[in-house]
């Protein structure tokens, strides 16, 4: 202890040995005797509680590691920035038990269609529609074992808010700041509470940076963010507007792309209560929008004359940014504090709930001692190029917005009116397609050179963003399949490494891969699959699978060096 008090010392100036923990940011207020900031000691410390902060959090909580998240805002409001959670995202949240929930609190119905249309205006016509866009529809899918929900970020939020603070050892504060911190053998971090003004000291083993774009975090450890900056600028509204919904005859959607030379915009349903969003894209520098004219704005671009409340009004750039490193020593970055890109497929936030995740089973292996260091060299290892393949695909989709698509004689009541909307119907339909029908980039990624997977040779499967051919290819996500008593495979899994036998043969394989993960202390789980496809879906007889559902190898007999599998997985050697 004597580095971490002179380390607490420089960060404070001096420092209380004796001083207790509080209960809340609130209440580690100077103690009026002493004069010294109190402190408290979880093990991992995680800055902004939006989804990523979050999913990290559950994903430790549900590991038992104690971790104290802290955001600066109160984390309430209209915006709904994400409204996508993709078929990756629930699974996860199937995994953590809290996938109906979430069904259960979509606002719209989780028989809602998740259709897309393109539209001239909301009163005018239609150009093209693509049906069940990422895969929001209910039912089972032998691709996957939860399907999609469109649903505001804030809801997301709410429910994995609530379920992270029913973790034992998970404690969230809310507008409490982080000041600064240092970091030698732990991370010393100073915080501020922004209701009572207090300061107070936290130490944990690891501190992860997930506050957002403007990552103070990222500052803090020198990152910089690399890219194109300013794409586009847009505005994003939030109006009430009863009766909408039957004010025009396209039918149910979840976005209607207008495309018009008055207002190239996105409108759409957003929750109960005749919400909606609207907005406006790639408008000009020299339009100044404000709070005032988005109600004639929106009555300008649906030609729909409404009384439209509005209710929040906001402007964002889409750019396409990564951060030139993710980690210095004990602190990481996670979500947007490391890659921003336009939201235009969805993948923001379902990004940022993968790194938590991934980040998590990895902090958490390494603070139970059967985790090595190079499980935690492999986050930014496996996680970049998944962001940069996400990052191309988001910057294609925002390449054709309404604005690209307008053309005069669109809306004309005429032969050339008609002909011209087939025209850029087709158009929409080859441009837009990579944007809504995108399984293959959601689960058909894998994690490629990582120094944790034991990967095969030969040419690794082109990407393609439409079909996903389910591969467990070390690196891939493993194949999921529905089992014949209703279960989903992924539900046989254990919470940490599991060994499938892919054909469910008793032999005394799994018996020695049991024993050898007992001594070196690697959780484990063995899975005889059902007799079936599963064999041939795996491609092999045994397969090792990670915490997070990635195949870590595969093999139709033992490795020759079992113990240096488990070794190398684990992150304890090469």
């Amino acid at each position: 202890m004597p580095r971490v008090r002179h380390l607490l010392a420089r960060v404070l100036g001096s420092y209380d040995p004796d001083s207790q923990s509080g209960d809340s940011c609130a209440n580690q207020a100077k103690d009026d005797n002493m004069n010294q900031p109190l402190r408290t000691t979880p093990r991992v410390l995680i800055v902004g509680a939006g989804p990523t902060g979050l999913a990290l959090a559950i994903e430790l909580g549900h590991r038992s590691i104690p971790c104290l998240v802290i955001e600066r805002n109160a984390r309430v409001g209209h915006a709904p920035r994400a409204k996508t959670t993709n078929v990756r995202t629930r699974e996860h949240l199937r995994r953590w038990g809290i996938a109906d929930k979430l069904r259960q609190a979509s606002p719209l119905g989780v028989d809602y269609p998740s259709n897309v249309l393109f539209v001239t205006r909301l009163a005018g016509h239609e150009l093209a529609r693509f049906e069940n866009a990422m895969y929001c529809a209910p039912g089972k899918n032998p691709m996957y074992s939860e399907h999609a929900q469109w649903i505001p970020q804030y809801t997301v939020e709410e429910v994995l808010r609530e379920h992270a603070a029913s973790l034992p050892g998970v404690e969230i504060r809310f507008n409490c700041e982080l000041l600064g911190f240092e970091q030698g053998d732990t991370v010393a971090a100073r915080v501020k509470d922004l209701d009572g003004g207090g300061e107070s000291v936290i130490v944990a083993d690891f501190l992860v940076g997930a506050d957002g774009a403007r990552s103070a975090v990222r500052d803090a450890i020198g990152a910089k963010m690399e890219g194109s900056y300013g794409l586009s600028r847009n505005y994003n509204v939030v109006f009430r507007a009863p009766g909408l919904d039957k004010a025009h005859r396209h039918g149910p959607a979840i976005m209607y792309w207008q495309v018009n030379t008055d207002v190239p915009s996105l409108i759409g349903p957003m929750d109960t209560g005749d919400r909606w969003f609207f907005m406006p894209t790639a408008v000009s520098e020299s339009v100044k929008f404000r709070a005032a004219d988005a109600a004639p704005l929106i009555q300008r671009a649906t030609g729909i004359d409404l009384p439209y409340e509005i209710l929040s009004s906001d402007e964002w750039v889409a750019s396409k940014l990564l951060a030139n490193r993710y980690r210095q020593g004990r602190v990481f970055l996670a979500g947007d504090a490391c890659h921003l890109h336009p939201p235009f497929g969805g993948y923001g936030m379902n990004m940022g709930i993968a790194d938590g995740v991934d980040l998590g089973w990895k902090l958490a292996a390494v603070l139970q001692g059967w985790g090595g260091p190079r499980l935690l060299d492999s986050y930014e290892a496996e996680r970049r190029p998944v962001h940069q393949f996400v990052m191309d695909e988001a910057t294609a989709n925002h390449s054709t917005l309404s604005n690209q698509l307008v053309q005069d004689g669109l809306e004309d009541d005429s032969a050339a009116g008609t002909q011209a909307r087939a025209a850029i119907g087709a158009r929409i339909m080859a441009a837009k397609l990579r944007e809504f029908n995108t399984l293959g980039v959601v689960k058909g990624y894998r994690y490629v050179a990582s120094p944790i997977i034991a990967s095969e040779e030969g040419p690794e499967p082109e990407a393609d963003f439409l079909n996903y051919l389910p591969s467990a290819r070390p690196g891939s996500i493993a194949p999921h399949a529905w089992l014949h008593d209703g279960r989903s495979l992924y539900d046989t899994f254990g919470s940490g490494f599991t060994w499938l036998v892919t054909d469910g043969s008793e032999d005394a394989a799994a018996e020695q891969v049991q024993a050898a993960a007992r001594a070196c202390q690697l959780p484990l789980t063995v899975v005889r699959a059902p007799k079936g496809s599963v064999a041939a879906l795996y491609g092999a007889r045994h397969v090792l699978v990670r915490p997070d559902q990635h195949v870590a190898w595969r093999g139709d007999g033992l490795p020759a060096d079992l113990v240096a599998l488990l070794a190398r997985v684990s992150g304890r050697s090469s």
